[in-house]
């Protein structure tokens, strides 16, 4: 972010900096993005992002281990996707699974009230599902009326969009598509390791064979398989589901998960851990392509070795950004009151994905810089353009 914010081009004299943190005493980490010369600015910290007027909308995160990163990087995707999601950033560290666990004990009809407040950002919340998303529409929906568009990632039937469940990994699959086609290849034929079966992992796995490509090893937090010629991606699913590991599948090899970041394949694809590539582990990475599935899967300190070893990097930033795209498709759908078919999701999911790739890739080639500073580059300099658009601003400037 530092060096994007150095890179951007904004006209008219006006720049950002990066400051933070104003107090080594806080217990929680502080990050301000300042409008230079404008006195406006956003601040950052482990709970909440309060931003400025010139900034588009985020949402929420929680989570048993929060970072910067995870409120910086939902809000940067909305900047480079161009998605028009309101709420506020919030990051709320908590035991995710022991929550969800008590709240399915709970009195439905009383049990989320004192939950909303927090929950209420237009964004569907880190380790929770399309149940819990139904809970806070409904209970905020018996308070304020019939508001199926306050929350994101609901059920089908509580007026969920089409396609939100598979989006993030579809996702994945159209950049992996672009950034094969900058080296001159297709997806047929190459050869993909996994780190991570889950919603993003195991939908990107199908997505990717059924386009050609092989599935040649597959890990999680229990252990790995692997076959040479490629895995059978629709059994595994189902494998899977009903062992809750890819653990055990048969007729594959099995091998321990640690080694699946330095497998011998085409493209790897974390989609699981924080930091899973890192400066311990990134010299024994094989792939000439790297597609961040999870949110920040590579350490600063491997990104940059990765770099200088011309790997591509597809950053979480606009990488895993379907999930995100198709929760504003739901909720324009549901403030039009209009449900739109599958495949109109999936065309537009496409089209925001392959846009945002170009877009980044010409950053990235006009500044010589890799795509995740391009990235930021192009989010920075969108809120620039925003800044001097407004009126109030200008008479401010000139």
């Amino acid at each position: 972010m530092r060096q994007a914010t150095l890179r951007a081009d904004v006209d008219n004299g006006l720049n950002f900096d990066l400051v933070g943190p104003p107090s080594q005493s806080d217990t929680l980490p502080t990050l301000v993005l300042v409008l230079r010369n404008l006195g406006t600015g956003a601040l950052l910290d482990s709970l909440s992002l309060q931003r400025g007027a010139d900034s588009l909308p985020a949402g929420s995160r929680w989570s048993p281990e929060l970072s910067i990163s995870d409120s910086e990087i939902v809000d940067g995707v909305r900047l480079v996707l161009r998605v028009m999601h309101p709420g506020s950033e919030k990051a709320v560290e908590v035991d995710t699974m022991r929550v969800a666990a008590l709240l399915a004990k709970l009195d439905l009809t009383s049990g989320v009230e004192q939950t909303v407040e927090l929950t209420l950002a237009q964004f569907e919340q880190i380790a929770t599902n399309a149940m819990v998303m139904g809970w806070i529409m409904d209970e905020y929906s018996s308070y304020y009326g019939f508001s199926p568009g306050v929350v994101t990632g609901k059920p089908l039937e509580l007026f969920g969009s089409p396609g939100r469940d598979e989006a993030t990994g579809r996702g994945v699959m159209y950049v992996l598509e672009e950034a094969l086609r900058d080296r001159g290849r297709a997806l047929s034929g190459v050869s993909v390791a996994l780190q991570g079966f889950g919603n993003v992992g195991s939908h990107a796995a199908r997505l990717i064979a059924e386009g050609g490509g092989r599935i040649v090893a597959v890990a999680d937090y229990a252990g790995g398989v692997a076959k040479k010629d490629g895995l059978d991606v629709p059994s595994l699913v189902d494998w899977a589901a009903e062992h809750r590991t890819v653990a055990g599948f048969p007729d594959a090899d099995a091998f321990d998960g640690a080694a699946i970041i330095g497998w011998d394949a085409d493209v790897l694809i974390p989609a699981a851990l924080e930091g899973a590539i890192n400066k311990e582990n990134v010299d024994s990475v094989r792939a000439d392509i790297v597609v961040e599935g999870a949110n920040g899967p590579t350490t600063p300190e491997a990104a940059e070795i990765l770099n200088a070893r011309d790997v591509t990097v597809v950053p979480d930033i606009f990488a895993n950004a379907g999930g995100v795209t198709v929760s504003y498709f739901e909720w324009a759908q549901n403030i039009q009151q209009f449900r739109w078919e599958l495949d109109r999701v999936r065309a537009e999911l496409e089209k925001k994905m392959r846009e945002a790739y170009a877009a980044v890739r010409d950053v990235a080639k006009q500044k010589q810089l890799d795509l995740r500073t391009a990235a930021f580059v192009l989010a920075i300099e969108r809120v620039g353009r925003a800044a001097l658009s407004r009126r109030s601003l200008r008479e401010e400037i000139f």
